[in-house]
């Protein structure tokens, strides 16, 4: 990393206690005024006030203190690089409570942050703008001057000016709307005053909206806003919102503290969603859902994430984080407890065996680089904090409070739970605030296990050996860290507090036994454990560790798959395990494709999905040779039999997870060139495209990448028309994500240019750059060279923010030659992109890891393709 810029927090001598602030948006030139009047109270005599302000142009300000007289200020200094102002006094402002009173003028951007216009198309076809808000991390500043710190919390008083046919929606119910004195076509809309809260979840929106309203069972106005006309599509979040209150009121023992909640829905918009306290804030596609043309994984992707922001109304926006070192407690937090309330929700979701496929193993993928970091990360300058939102604090933050929860227990989880925000509630709190809350209510020593698991980056992989000794079995476990370029022999190696559970056939749902390794090694009897049975550590793959088994005991465990004996999840680890110790040098990849033959057998959509994320990476490091053909080949013949068995079309008393399924595996061999799928996804097409016969939306994705992939201009023309009709931006983002599967040269270019054309929400050219890097060898440098030669432009669309992070990230992390390693990191040394430092980092490592296990493995590989298909002698 570099330098660390020198940062400074605000300082302590003036705080406000309330903000009664007045904002009028000109939703066509593009700017806005605003009024500020603060109740602040100076705590020691100053002359000055020094303030966040970003963007925004100050035209007077004053100070008046409780009882006196006016003060103008006679300076303001504006640091910009460290987006403050400093606001000077002729004469010191003494200790007490007195008004700050300014008057300012601000852009509504185009960044997608601060106080932003959002592009819509009117139901008549006219192109209009919303004013909309993201604050998260630090850019409040961007609307009005504040002291934009998670820990300077304060009130809100809040009055929008607006035209008086659009909607107008702040964190709290309006309680006054009139007339404007000056303008007729304007009103004046005032919201009730906010609780004590802190800047980044303040939130204002101006636009055209329709809505569906309901009540939950405790008495909290839900509404759901929706583009205009699609008020229908707003209805499975609002039942999914209208469960999940209750769900959490009862889960923390602490009642919802606003009298409404409305969850929006925003054109323009980065992240997928954002808790802001009463009007959360959502990407179309993260909460509008059309019964006849959504997908089963986007209703499951709008349930996670309502539950995700919903948790968030407790946990981060009653109690607060003190600093953004402890973000990881909001996001991993709330990235767990949305898949209790999913689960609570929607039980045939399977949804906790999803969680390890998408949180838990990805997490342990960017962990085991030297690149990783601490789950706490001592940030500072808003750069920083934007490289934090990140797979470490949200998808290792929830795989390490569900381990836990799982440690702890969960009514004496709840019972910490409970303790901590009503101890902190309106206040803010940090990681060891929350272990004290847990410790007292378990009487475990949380902070000590806790510690080890958020101080100190990485995890432990966990070798175990056995030997039968008379009917008991005596286990040998160790731990050392793990690293995804094979074992380290370090002299001073990090260790960890490590809840270890262990299973057995006899059982294979019920933990026989559990321990807490606190030391390097140690060893474990099983009593009357025979040696015909298999014996599995870290059943429900809960505990953050990977596991690495003598060879005799992963032996007796390969039949476990076979039968299913087994859980789903245990079949999804095991498998996971193994495909990462082979990326390590630790065992041949060739090991890896023969336990992957076991899975023929295989019904569980969450295994097959983490089976077919492997091959997808395997399928890519191949790209590399000339034996992609053969790895095809293996895919085909490992779905093939799944594929017969489901199907195309959906059978009666088929569920959710069904047709996850189907989607997924017709796409895999799609892709991979099976005949028949091929020939019936483009008759399917063509009957689709002709209004014969439209296709139900789970079969879209597979069928779109299957026609692509094998297609011509004439097929990608097709798919640009589908495009321009489509009315609903899932199916829109349906159509970007594949574009890139086209395999002419002269096509992949076509859809790249596609990317950055006004057809292409901005936060959505991301996935259709990534879509062409990941989806061929060719794809893969053509995306590079157009991310440098149109660097400007994509840099200055997305600056900080995370977006430009996951456009490298998408781009680069499949190049498997060590010279690409080097081309990356000197192109981003001429041209620096503060918030993906980390990321250019990671990718690098990635690169040098690829190119390490295609020296090592490839030729192994390609023989045994080519012995696996040879006639027996």
């Amino acid at each position: 990393m570099p330098e660390r810029r020198p940062f400074v927090r605000l300082p302590t001598d003036v705080y406000p206690v309330n903000y009664g602030l007045s904002l009028k948006p000109d939703l066509i030139d593009f700017t806005f005024e605003g009024k500020l009047e603060a109740l602040v109270e100076v705590t020691q005599a100053t002359n000055q006030i020094v303030m966040n302000c970003a963007d925004i142009d100050i035209i007077t300000a004053s100070f008046v203190p409780q009882g006196g007289e006016e003060i103008n200020a006679t300076g303001f200094n504006y640091q910009n690089e460290d987006e403050k102002v400093t606001l000077s006094f002729p004469s010191a402002l003494q200790k007490g409570f007195g008004t700050l009173k300014i008057d300012f003028v601000g852009e509504l951007n185009d960044k997608m942050k601060g106080f932003y216009r959002s592009k819509y198309t009117s139901p008549t076809g006219e192109i209009r703008y919303a004013a909309v808000t993201q604050f998260e991390a630090t850019d409040a500043r961007r609307a009005f001057p504040c002291w934009d710190e998670p820990a300077i919390k304060a009130t809100f008083d809040i009055t929008l000016i607006v035209p008086k046919d659009r909607v107008a929606l702040s964190n709290m119910n309006v309680i006054d709307r009139k007339p404007h004195p000056d303008d007729e076509n304007l009103v004046e809309v005032k919201f009730a005053t906010t609780p004590i809260m802190s800047t980044y979840l303040v939130a204002f929106v101006i636009g055209e909206y329709d809505y569906v309203e309901s009540q939950s069972s405790d008495g909290v106005m839900v509404r759901v806003y929706t583009p205009v006309g699609k008020a229908e599509q707003g209805k499975f979040a609002l039942e999914v919102a209208t469960k999940t209150l209750p769900f959490y009121n009862d889960y923390f023992s602490v009642p919802y503290p606003l009298p409404k909640i409305d969850l929006i829905a925003i054109a323009d918009f980065a992240a997928g969603a954002m808790e802001n306290w009463g009007l959360v804030t959502y990407r179309e596609t993260a909460l509008l859902i059309d019964p006849k043309n959504s997908c089963s994984s986007s209703r499951q992707w709008v349930a996670l994430v309502v539950g995700h922001e919903l948790a968030h109304q407790w946990f981060g926006n009653l109690v607060t984080m003190e600093w953004w070192t402890h973000l990881w407690l909001n996001e991993g937090f709330a990235s767990w407890i949305e898949y209790l309330c999913v689960d609570h929700c929607f039980p045939e979701y399977d949804i906790w065996t999803q969680f390890v496929s998408a949180d838990y193993t990805r997490a342990l993928d960017l962990d085991a680089l030297d690149s990783s970091h601490p789950i706490e990360v001592n940030v500072g300058h808003p750069s920083e904090v934007d490289e934090i939102f990140d797979a470490i604090s949200y998808s290792k933050g929830a795989s390490v409070i569900r381990m836990l929860h799982n440690y702890i227990g969960d009514e004496d989880f709840r019972k910490g739970m409970n303790a901590y925000l009503l101890k902190f509630q309106h206040k803010n709190a940090s990681t060891e605030d929350l272990w004290d809350c847990l410790e007292q209510a378990s009487g475990k020593p949380i902070a000590a296990v806790m510690g080890s698991w958020t101080k100190q980056m990485g995890f432990p992989i966990i070798a175990v050996d056995q030997e039968q000794q008379g009917d008991d079995c005596v286990l040998k476990i160790s731990q050392k860290k793990f690293c995804a370029s094979g074992p380290h022999n370090e002299e001073n190696c990090p260790s960890w507090m490590v809840p270890i559970s262990i299973c057995t056939s006899e059982d294979p749902k019920c933990t026989k036994l559990k321990v807490l390794l606190d030391r390097q090694e140690t060893t474990i009897t099983l009593n009357s454990v025979g040696p015909d049975q298999w014996i599995k550590i870290n059943p429900g793959t809960v505990g953050f560790y990977r596991i690495q088994y003598s060879s005799s005991m992963l032996e007796s465990l390969l039949p476990g798959i076979r039968d299913l004996s087994l859980q789903p999840v245990d079949r999804l680890g095991l498998q996971n395990d193994l495909f990462s110790l082979s990326r390590a040098g630790m065992i041949s990849t060739v090991e890896v494709l023969k336990l992957m033959e076991a899975f023929v057998n295989e019904p569980n959509y969450t295994v097959w999905s983490d089976l077919s994320c492997n091959l997808g990476v395997l399928s890519s490091l191949l790209s590399h040779t000339d034996f992609h053909e053969e790895i095809q080949e293996f895919i085909r013949d490992l779905f093939t039999p799944i594929g017969l068995k489901l199907g195309w079309d959906s059978k009666p008393g088929e569920g959710h997870l069904d047709a996850l399924l189907r989607s997924l595996v017709l796409g895999k061999l799609g892709k991979a060139g099976h005949k028949p799928t091929l020939e019936e996804a483009r008759r399917r097409f063509k009957d689709h495209v002709d209004g014969k016969q439209v296709l139900p939306a789970d079969l879209r994705s597979p069928v779109y990448l299957t026609v692509l992939k094998h297609g011509d201009s004439a097929t990608l023309d097709t798919m640009l028309k589908l495009h321009k009709q489509a009315d609903m931006q899932e199916e829109k983002n349906r159509i970007e994500r594949v574009l890139g599967a086209i395999s002419a040269p002269d096509l992949i270019q076509k859809v790249l240019n596609f990317a950055l054309s006004e057809d292409v929400r901005p936060q959505d050219t991301v996935s259709v750059i990534g879509g062409v890097a990941g989806s061929s060898k060719q794809g893969r440098k053509a995306a590079w060279k157009f991310v440098k030669d149109n660097w400007e432009e994509l840099y200055n669309r997305y600056q900080g923010g995370f977006l430009i992070s996951r456009l490298i990230k998408l781009t680069v992390d499949g190049f498997a030659i060590d010279k690409m390693a080097v081309e990356v990191k000197s192109f981003f040394e001429s041209h620096p992109a503060p918030a993906a430092e980390r990321t250019v980092q990671q990718c690098c490592e990635n690169i040098l890891l690829n190119a390490a296990w295609l020296k090592r493995d490839a030729e192994d590989i390609h023989q045994y393709l080519l012995q696996r298909k040879a006639p027996p002698v």
